[in-house]
Parts: structure tokens; sequence; C-alpha cells
């Protein structure tokens, strides 16, 4: 499991979980240490809650181990699941890393939520091995895995990939390559349109996803579900829309490329669209959209 951020720790939580030794690889040993911390405190809530046992977590958490080079860390995997952040240019490099130093036979997965799976399997020696595996947040809770066929990917590839995605206790959904696959290609353009209608003064923060909640019965707005992403995440997503369709309609709104640049990127910078204090559930609308 390369990177040890949020999507990467869940996904090591629900492998470690299901019986799979997993190796967790970040180059910062920091990041490694909060990762195991996250994980340890997602398992108590499960336990809390009855889904495990106490036994279980700490079977799950002694089937961990980490590493904070490529090489230490896929030497003798089976599966390599990389969830590093959503960049072009780094993703490749880590591919490259991997396949020097995965073994043969090894399948190669990534967690991408847009970007092309052919593009990144174009620079390892076994593209016919490599596939998405976009795991929802938070994964532990979350039971869709969307399957994500490269251009070369092999049948068999994807019917591992399948019926290990149904051992994790998951839904999985097979898709084609293209950007946005089908949950980014669907989703941000409503998330893009719910921004464009706070740009444009249709309504307010509170209003736009009140109505998507009671309206349409979705869990959470699509300004909270933007924050709870990250704005900057969804601005990346929606460049890859627009530069691989070249279509205009996935144009980022200008309003959301400012908050990113302003750095309001939502609940992990603790503003987005609302503001977020710890330990307080209260959505409260940021200052500057407030009426």
């Amino acid at each position: 499991m390369i990177g040890a951020g949020t999507m990467g720790n869940g996904i090591a939580h629900v492998f470690a979980q299901s019986g799979f030794s997993v190796s967790l690889i970040d180059v910062s040993a920091q990041q490694l240490e909060k990762a195991l911390a996250t994980i340890g405190k997602n398992f108590d809530r499960q336990v809390a809650k009855g889904s495990v046992t106490e036994e279980v977590k700490s079977e799950a958490l002694g089937r961990i181990t980490t590493h904070t080079t490529i090489a230490d860390g896929v030497s003798d995997a089976e599966l390599v699941v990389e969830a590093a952040t959503e960049n072009v240019d780094l993703k490749l490099k880590i591919f490259r890393d991997i396949d020097a130093a995965a073994p043969q036979g090894c399948l190669l997965a990534t967690n991408t939520s847009s970007i092309s799976i052919t593009r990144i399997a174009a620079v390892t020696g076994r593209p016919e091995s490599v596939i998405g595996m976009h795991f929802m947040n938070p994964v532990p809770v979350m039971k869709l895995v969307e399957i994500i066929n490269g251009y070369a990917t092999k049948k068999e590839v994807t019917d591992t990939i399948v019926d290990l995605s149904r051992k994790l206790g998951k839904v999985p959904c097979v898709v084609n390559d293209y950007p946005g696959f089908i949950a980014n290609r669907i989703l941000m353009p409503m998330i893009n349109e719910a921004i464009y209608s706070l740009f444009e003064g249709v309504a307010g923060v509170a209003e736009i996803d009140t109505v998507m909640k009671l309206g349409m019965a979705h869990p959470m707005g699509p300004l909270q579900l933007a924050d709870f992403i990250g704005l900057d995440v969804c601005l990346s997503i929606l460049q890859v829309l627009h530069e691989g369709f070249g279509n205009p309609k996935y144009a980022p709104c200008p309003l959301l490329v400012n908050m990113v640049m302003a750095k309001k990127l939502g609940v992990k910078s603790g503003e987005g669209f609302y503001t977020y204090t710890a330990g307080s559930k209260e959505l409260v609308v940021s200052a500057g959209f407030s009426r």
C-alpha cells in the first residue's frame, strides 16, 4: 500500500481486517505513525459499535508493517495499491519505481479517481497487469470499489481484482478508462454546477445543499461533499475532465479556482463553503458566504 494519507490508511485498514499482510509505504515516517494511529482509532470505533472484536483489531494491526521506501515495501508483494496525491507526474514516477522493484507477476493498482489508467500503465513494463481500484472515502465504511480497466488490462487481472474486492466486503463495479471514469464524470459536474449556482447568486450555500438533500435524497449536499472531498481534489479532477474531453462544460468554476488558491480547501483546512471546528458537528456556513 503506497501512500499513508486518508485513502491509503483506509485501504490498508480493510486489507488487514480481511486477513491480508500489508506493507504500508510512505516517504514520511511521521505520516506512517499518524496513519497507524488513525487505523487504531477507526478500529476502536468499530469495536465500540460491536462490528469487530478486540481480537480482530489486534490481529489486523499486527498484519501491518511500515516502510519508507518502495523497494523495501514491494519486494515480495502480490498486489501493490497506490494512493498518492492526485498528481499525474507523481503517480507516473511512483509506478516506474514500483515496476522496477515489484516481482514478476505482481499486479499494480492505482486508487486514482480520474487519471488515465492507460497513461499510468504505459510507464511500466507490465501494462497488462495495471488496473484502477478506486475506493470511496471513508474506505472502511463505503462499499463501492470502482474497478477501471486500462487499454491493455488483461481480463484475468480484472477478474482477480473483482474477486479480491468482494473478499474485502466491497461491491466492485467494472468501468472503462475515460476521464473521470463513472463516479467522478457524473459527480464532479454536479458539484461544479452547485458552485456555479452559488457564484452566480442563484442561492446560498445552505439552500443549495438543502435542496439536494431533501429534494433528491442525497445524504450530503454537493457543497458539503466538496468540502469533505477537498476543494483542491475537486479542482484537480475537473481539470482532468476538461483537458481529457476538451469540452467547456467541464471547466472549473472561477470561485472554486479562487478558493483553492486562497487555501480554503474544506474540511482539511478548516474552511471551505463551511467552517469546521474540532469536536463540533454543526454545519456553519463560512463567513464569506453568509447573508
